[in-house]
């Protein structure tokens, strides 16, 4: 019987290590199975470490990051406002289930195994989900931010005494929707959780038109004009007008209008009568008295006009017939312009039948401030496409008839009356007129016209009377202070 060698050095040693081994494993495998149940290391959820901890563990370190106040800086303003009160709200359960996928993603002993050998799975971010509700964002902005640090605009004002205006000042406003992305954005972060608002300069708006009104009537009175002046204003854009009569600063209660002797602004319903009656291919010479009748304001050029294009012997009462049509009952054109030419008519009209005011119009040619005035914004309006003369005169007054008949009074320039009230190089398509008696005395004056401004368009009309003698240079210069008046209101200086 052979006996059994006692173990070596060797075996025991070899022993030793076999042990070590099986207790270090041992060892480590408790560890890992009890950070098997926690999320894995480089783990994060919405940018929110959380490897190594539970679920509870980790929801509560969201809520933390999450939870902190948003910071809303309005100038220097500062306004600290719960996640709450936006309707925020992390979607926590699915984040965390995300998260428990993302664990058990690797098998339980390859993710063992890469943790004995000290192998760190690669990052992994679980990405935010939250309900949010914009509407909430924009509710708190408008009502509780917008209302308490909004600073508006303050309007030019005129200057007492003056036809000019003081510069109006610049506003503050909340840019409501950018500032909601903004917010959204610091929502969504747990760290960047200061909002410097979005503000918008705002600029001053005009005075309220009633203004101007007021500021038309008050040059006036400053002028010490003492005789009748009628004035009509029309905004292009809005539709809003200005009429009025006024008597030695008194002013005089219409409807009806007023008669004034229209002079040579009833020109303009001649050339309106003429383009009714043109074809496409005009002849030269038409187109040259056109040019002469409202360019140079020549009367043989409206006397051959009527008599060749309208009708030789009815061409006044046409005009007069077709400024009726269009609804102008006050304007009229009775007789042709030359010497001792007859009166073909005698025209009685709601504004030359007052008992209570007269201009004493000329029996030839009358028309009101207002009448004419319209009847320029309607050429105004068919030159942008629309308006009176194209509805009721369609097919013979044309977009295109219209805008020729704005170059022909563009091109009436004579630096006096509306156009001297206005900056030089400023578009003023217009026509003037006034009449001197057999003694050379002026009674009448007046001039309407289109104004196109960068601030707006508008149509003025400014029509003078004096029973004794209307002075040309007092008369010439209210009649461009009040040019000036509008301008200066639709062009507001610059803060």
């Amino acid at each position: 019987m052979r006996n059994r060698r006692p173990f070596s050095v060797l075996s025991w040693v070899s022993l030793f290590f076999v042990l070590s081994a099986v207790i270090l494993v041992t060892t480590q495998l408790v560890r890992f199975s009890r950070l098997w149940a926690n999320f894995p290391q480089g783990l994060t959820i919405a940018g929110i470490p959380v490897g190594g901890l539970n679920r509870q563990q980790a929801a509560q370190r969201l809520l933390e990051a999450y939870s902190l106040p948003i910071e809303l800086h309005y100038n220097e303003a500062v306004i600290q406002v719960s996640p709450s009160v936006f309707g925020y709200e992390l979607d926590m359960e699915t984040m965390l289930a995300a998260a428990d996928q993302e664990r058990i993603r690797q098998p339980f002993w390859g993710a063992f195994w890469n943790f004995l050998w000290g192998r760190t799975p690669p990052p992994v971010n679980i990405p935010l989900r939250v309900t949010s509700a914009d509407e909430r964002i924009r509710t708190f902005l408008v009502q509780e931010v917008a209302a308490r640090y909004d600073q508006p605009p303050l309007p030019a004002t005129p200057i007492a005494g003056t036809i000019s205006f003081k510069p109006g000042t610049q506003g503050i406003a909340l840019d409501v929707e950018r500032s909601i992305q903004l917010i959204n954005n610091a929502l969504r972060s747990p760290s960047q959780r200061v909002v410097n608002l979005t503000l918008q300069r705002t600029s001053p708006s005009r005075p309220a038109f009633q203004n101007l009104e007021v500021l038309l009537k008050q040059t006036i009175s400053l002028s010490n004009f003492d005789g009748v002046i009628g004035l009509y204003m029309a905004d292009m854009q809005s539709g809003q007008e200005i009429s009025f009569i006024s008597r030695q600063g008194e002013e005089i209660k219409t409807p009806p209008d007023l008669a004034f002797t229209a002079s040579s602004t009833i020109k303009i319903p001649i050339m309106i009568s003429v383009f009714r009656r043109l074809g496409d291919k005009p002849k030269a010479e038409t187109l040259k008295n056109l040019d002469d009748m409202i360019g140079k304001s020549i009367n043989p050029a409206a006397d051959w006009l009527m008599k060749n294009v309208i009708d030789y012997a009815k061409g006044p009462l046409i005009v007069s017939d077709d400024m009726q049509s269009l609804g102008l009952l006050n304007t009229f054109l009775a007789g042709y312009f030359f010497q001792d030419a007859p009166i073909l008519k005698v025209y009685k009209t709601p504004s030359n039948q007052r008992t209570d005011i007269t201009t004493e119009p000329d029996p030839y040619s009358q028309t009101t401030p207002s009448e004419i005035g319209m009847l320029l914004g309607d050429i105004y309006q068919c030159s942008q496409g629309g308006g009176t003369l194209i509805a009721l005169l369609p097919g013979e007054i044309t977009q295109s008839k219209c805008q020729t008949m704005i170059n022909y009074l563009i091109k009436d320039r004579i630096a006096l009356l509306i156009q001297a009230g206005v900056p030089d190089g400023t578009k003023v398509a217009h026509k003037h007129g006034w009449v001197t008696d057999i003694y050379g005395v002026i009674h009448d004056m007046s001039d309407t016209a289109i104004i196109y401004t960068p601030g707006g368009d508008y149509v003025l009309a400014v029509f003078l009377y004096h029973p004794t003698q209307l002075v040309f240079d007092p008369s010439n210069k209210l009649v461009a202070d009040l040019s000036r008046a509008v301008y200066n209101y639709y062009n507001l200086p610059s803060q």
